[in-house]
């Protein structure tokens, strides 16, 4: 392994607990919601705006537009406001500022990042190459979210990262997305939702169908079935919960790269959206849809979603449906092999697996391709991202799991035309836990979810101990001997 030349950047990103985003602070008890408001409107005309001067002051240059923040949440608690005269903006935003909080998106962790390339590269200088690096944020509760930073990879191979914004911003959500019919039914299927309700709601709807369609379909379903049974209930809840696990947001194109963050929308992501791995793919027909499969956690179980977008400005997230999709760490492939999308998977927690479909959306009929083999590696093995092309095969980065816990970063070489074969792979880390980069929330850790070539260089971006982030540069030359020695 002393044959590969490693380069070692001199960029580290770490938490920086400045980056807030203002979220609900609601309590759960309807009479504490009571009590609290009461105690706004019981201040006089001179007092609510004495007080909301002081909030507005204190807070108002930490956020893009606090007062619509403000009112949204304000807007959340109006149900349970006992009165209907009209309040004054003041008062308003004063109850809002009540029911709100500030939440640090990266204070414990900015970790887990990919890289692809950035969809606009006008501009920029020859040999140049400028990328999109998404990275994990993980704040208070160990919620974990999806920020974005942007930077320049020079002919050289030298790295420069953007300035990074002190503000963020979460997306505006599509309030009526549109659905596919048979995606849709065919999870409610393997949820174990296929019976007579789910088809009444489903039947009169077009291939296409928007979400009040559904929501109007559901309000018919619940009227005329009688009587409403428990199962009935069950059913066109999960409906609802599925229909709000597929979504779609957007981003003002005013706001910078690192202004974005994508924060969990759904109830089974409620406790983070995980280690997303980004991927240009590129399809048969030359379109180009930067694609992103990530782990939902609510807390109790997890879910794999997808993520598809052209511009990062506009997203659709998506659960993906097959007896196939579980556990953590799917990688699609840059594009299709032979007609087939092409994806790597986890199903044991132990072992790496490849599956083939004819929809991205659907996964199933794994392939154990790769199992455990050196000392570092013989807890379980997973992938470190998408699959590289190269002329000798698809280069996918790995990760090994050994003794004590110890995370260390190798590589495998699968054919191109069929890559359920394996042509070679690393005996021994490509990168493992050193120095102070062993000390973290989770120590003894280096991971990654993706990386990408530039010239002859392997950029990887990698995770130190579920803290920070570095970037190395390997030589795609010495790697692939090394792979086909």
């Amino acid at each position: 392994m002393g044959a590969i030349r490693l380069r070692r950047h001199d960029l580290t990103l770490t938490p920086e607990s400045a980056r807030v985003i203002l979220r609900p602070f609601i309590p759960s008890s309807a009479q504490r919601i009571t009590t609290i408001v009461g105690r706004a409107l019981a201040l006089s005309k001179e007092e609510a705006e004495r007080d909301l001067e002081a909030v507005l002051k204190d807070f108002d240059s930490r956020h893009f537009d606090i007062e619509s923040h403000l009112l949204a949440n304000y807007q959340k608690v109006l149900p349970s406001i006992f009165t209907q005269r009209p309040f004054s903006t003041t008062r308003k935003l004063l109850i809002g500022a009540l029911f709100s909080g500030e939440y640090a998106l990266e204070s414990a962790a900015l970790f887990n990042p990919s890289i692809v390339p950035h969809p606009d590269q006008e501009g920029i200088p020859e040999g140049a190459l400028r990328f999109i690096m998404s990275l994990r944020a993980t704040g208070e509760g160990h919620i974990s979210s999806i920020e974005f930073r942007t930077g320049l990879i020079d002919a050289e191979g030298g790295i420069r990262l953007d300035p990074v914004s002190r503000y963020v911003t979460v997306p505006d959500l599509d309030p009526n997305p549109n659905y596919k019919k048979t995606p849709f039914t065919v999870k409610l299927h393997e949820m174990g939702f296929d019976n007579g309700a789910s088809a009444a709601v489903m039947e009169p709807l077009l291939e296409s169908f928007t979400r009040s369609e559904l929501y109007q379909s559901v309000l018919r379903v619940r009227r005329e079935t009688q009587p409403v049974t428990q199962g009935l209930t069950n059913t066109l809840t999960c409906i609802q919960w599925l229909a709000d696990s597929n979504y779609e947001m957007h981003f003002s194109p005013k706001l910078a790269m690192s202004e974005r963050i994508i924060f969990p929308v759904s109830a089974n992501e409620s406790n983070g959206i995980e280690d997303a791995r980004f991927v240009r793919f590129t399809d048969d027909d030359g379109t180009v849809t930067y694609y992103a499969t990530y782990t939902a956690y609510n807390g109790h179980a997890i879910l794999p979603q997808l993520i598809e977008t052209q511009d990062f400005l506009h997203f659709r997230v998506l659960t993906l449906n097959g007896s196939a999709v579980q556990n953590k760490g799917m990688a699609l492939f840059p594009r299709r092999i032979d007609g087939c999308y092409v994806m790597l998977s986890r199903q044991d927690d132990e072992n790496l697996f490849i599956m083939f479909s004819d929809n991205h959306h659907y996964w199933s009929d794994p392939k154990m391709i790769l199992r455990p083999a050196e000392i570092w590696e013989s807890v379980k093995i997973g992938n470190c991202g998408s699959p590289i092309e190269t002329e000798a095969g698809w280069l996918v980065i790995t990760h090994g799991v050994g003794p004590m816990r110890k995370y260390c970063i190798g590589a495998a070489l699968l054919d191109l035309i069929d890559p359920t074969k394996v042509l070679g792979r690393l005996r021994e880390p490509l990168l493992l836990p050193e120095g102070s980069g062993r000390e973290g929330y989770v120590p003894n850790v280096v991971y990654s979810c993706g990386s990408l070539l530039h010239g002859r260089e392997l950029i990887l971006p990698f995770a130190m101990s579920d803290r920070a982030t570095a970037i190395a540069s390997v030589s795609l030359d010495d790697l692939l001997a090394e792979l086909l020695a």
